[in-house]
Formats: structure tokens, sequence, C-alpha cells
């Protein structure tokens, strides 16, 4: 059976990636593909869109019509992609190229080699009454921040449909993945006021209170390490702080005006994150801002949240992680450092586990491939899980 969906899988994955759904862009004809794909084997489907209708969510459902509510499993993948520099390619990234056994190609690992599985097997799921329903759940923009599930997870709520597991197919390599950290990142905005460095008292360096800013952030960051003195399954054990890049100035003779600081927390627990928030936004209202409205009435400390993924947490009885145990053969229950929409999934009530092909190894990498070895193990997993909801 893998041998002959194989074929389609390929074509279906390569039509995929010529679809450049770079996050914060249109993914309309992407859906529009995957949409008619899914009704042309009798899906009924349903859209959310974001505020501008520039992008859509796209939720289908195979079997549904006689058995809405019978507790279905959700088949999940997003579908934009980080942005590719052409230049640094071997090939175009939005071309598809196989050499090797592998599919090279931006999104070919994460993760529209897993949506291209889902499209393949569609017509199996189809052929057969099934004893409750699949559903196939493609969003917009996870790689910055999670925008698009909440969106469809919302307008689920509303239909009150029930689903007995959520699969999200991140790329694992297949393995089960039972937790994951939450992902916080921000970036910081200072206005100071601008002035000749001859004379320091004339202005407000922005510079200067980002750094101090940092600094700040660092303490938090060895903190976050005591806080935690427990070993976990994560790795590293500890909830994690990082400041990724300072943006300010023109030149050593001026004072700048102007700074940013993009920066994330990984934190274990929500606990962790709101430690955070609170200790640095205390500390850039309470002490900085009114250093640096002494000289400029106008300086402002501005903290811009960019995304608050929820961590995914470790369930006792996980009914998603025992379901895809039994599918795959592999028994092992892994966690992972690296955000998803699982926790989202999660805290609507639905057991969820994250399964997919390809390694992460490949996401956001120059000539991000996935190998046919995984294509078809995710095959071989989606199968068995139409047999056992057909028996």
């Amino acid at each position: 059976m893998i041998d002959q969906i194989f074929p389609e899988t390929l074509k279906i994955l390569s039509d995929l990636i010529k679809f450049k759904t770079v996050s914060g862009t249109s993914n309309l004809e992407l859906i529009k593909y995957c949409e008619k794909k899914l009704n042309a084997v009798g899906a009924t489907s349903s859209k959310t869109f974001n505020e501008s209708n520039s992008q859509a969510n796209l939720f289908s459902t195979i079997n549904g019509k006689d058995n809405l509510n019978g507790k279905g499993i959700i088949l999940s993948g997003h579908t934009d992609v980080v942005p590719a520099v052409t230049d640094e390619w071997t090939s175009d990234p939005y071309i598809a190229r196989e050499k090797d056994n592998k599919v090279y190609g931006r999104g070919a690992c994460d993760m529209k080699g897993f949506i291209a599985c889902t499209l393949a097997v569609a017509p199996l799921f189809a052929s057969k009454k099934l004893k409750a329903p699949i559903h196939f759940s493609y969003t917009f923009d996870e790689e910055t921040g999670c925008l698009g599930a909440p969106l469809v997870l919302a307008d689920l709520k509303k239909r009150n449909i029930n689903f007995s597991a959520c699969i999200i197919g991140e790329p694992t390599s297949m393995k089960a993945i039972t937790a994951h950290k939450g992902y916080n990142e921000y970036i910081t905005h200072f206005t100071g006021l601008s002035g000749h460095a001859s004379n320091p008292e004339s202005g407000v360096s922005a510079i200067e209170y980002a750094i101090r800013y940092s600094n700040k952030l660092m303490e938090l960051r060895d903190e976050l390490k005591k806080r935690n003195s427990k070993k976990t399954s994560f790795s590293p054990s500890y909830s994690t702080l990082q400041i990724g890049k300072i943006s300010g100035g023109i030149g050593a003779n001026v004072i700048p005006d102007q700074c940013s600081l993009e920066w994330e927390v990984r934190p274990i627990n929500k606990d962790d994150g709101d430690f955070v928030s609170k200790n640095i936004d205390s500390f850039a209202k309470d002490i900085l801002l009114p250093e640096m409205k002494k000289n400029n009435p106008k300086g402002n400390i501005k903290k811009e949240i960019i995304g608050e993924v929820v961590g995914f947490n470790k369930e006792e009885k996980s009914e998603a992680a025992n379901l895809v145990c039994n599918l795959t053969g592999d028994n092992a229950k892994e966690t992972m450092s690296f955000g998803t929409e699982a926790g989202l999934f999660q805290n609507s009530g639905i057991s969820t586990v994250i399964c997919g092909p390809g390694s992460i190894e490949q996401a956001h990498t120059v000539d991000e491939y996935i190998t046919f070895d995984q294509l078809k193990k995710c095959l071989k997993m989606l199968i068995s899980l139409q047999e056992k909801m057909v028996n």
C-alpha cells in the first residue's frame, strides 16, 4: 500500500513547496489546493480567517456527516514556513528537488512533508466506513506565535465538536513527543534623546538603558536555573532565557535615541514565564523609565509581544501518545525544547501528541530536506490508523 501511495505523496509535496507561504504572508492558494483535494474525496470543510482575510485555517472532516461527535482524531499541521535566502541555496527553495532519496525545498521537513502524507492517505480514509471521523487541520502562522490555531479551536468549541486525540505532525523523526517547553518571544523598544557625544548630559542614550535592561534579564536567567533545581525530562532541565539581537545607534559620536532588544524565554511552566515578565516589567517601569524621563519626558520603554506559546505538559495517561506508540510500534515517549501548537490543543481538552516525519535538525536550514524513508514511515503510521479506525 505504501508503494502505491508514495508517488502521489511526492507529487503533493512538490506542489505544496511551490506555495511560498512564508509566515505573515497569504496562504490562501495553498489552502484552496488542500481543500479541493479533501473535498474531492467527500470531506466537509470550513475555514477561519485572520482579520484581513489574507490567511486562513482549514478544518476538514471525513465521515463526519453521520458521526460528527464520534470522538474523532485530528491530524494537524501548519502551512507557514520560515523565509529562505535564495542565494544561499543550491537550488530554488520553492521548487522541490529530489536527490539521493531526499526531497529538498523550504518546508519539506517543517512541515509540508506531513501535510503531503495526510492528503495522500485521505482517499484511503474516505474509502471505508470509519468508526469515528478523521479530521484534517491546517493552520497559518505557527512559526510566529501560533496565531492561526486559536481561531480553529475557538470555532470548534462554538460548534461543540468532541475529539479523542490530536496528532501534530511536526518533525520528530516519527518519535512520540509528549511534552515541550513554552516559547515567549519579545522585542523591547527604547526611546531616548539624541545629542552630541561630547555632551552626554544633552541626551539620553537608548543603548545604555537597553544594556541595563539586558543585565537585568541575565540576572533573571540565573534565577530561572535556581527556581528549577529538580531534574526534569527537558534538556536543559530548567527554563531558559536568551537575548538574540540588539539594534541601535548610528555612530560613536552620536548619543543614540533608539534601540531595540530581541529576546526569548522558554519556560518549563507558566509560572517561570510570569516570573520573568513581572520582574522585567517592574524594573523597566520603576527604575529605568523614571531615570530616562528626567532628561527626556518623551523617553519610553515598550515591550512588544511577538508571541507567547503555551507549553505542552506531559499527561499521566495520554490517549494520543498511546495511540501513536501503538501505530508506530515504538513505545518511547520523549520531550523536546522547541515550541508547537500542541499546548493549545491540549488546553482545549484534547489529548495531544507530536509525531511527524523529518528531523528537527533539518528544519529552518539552508537546503532543508526530508528523506523518503521518513515520509514512508509517516505513511505507514497513517495507513495503520485508517485500519484501526475501520476494524
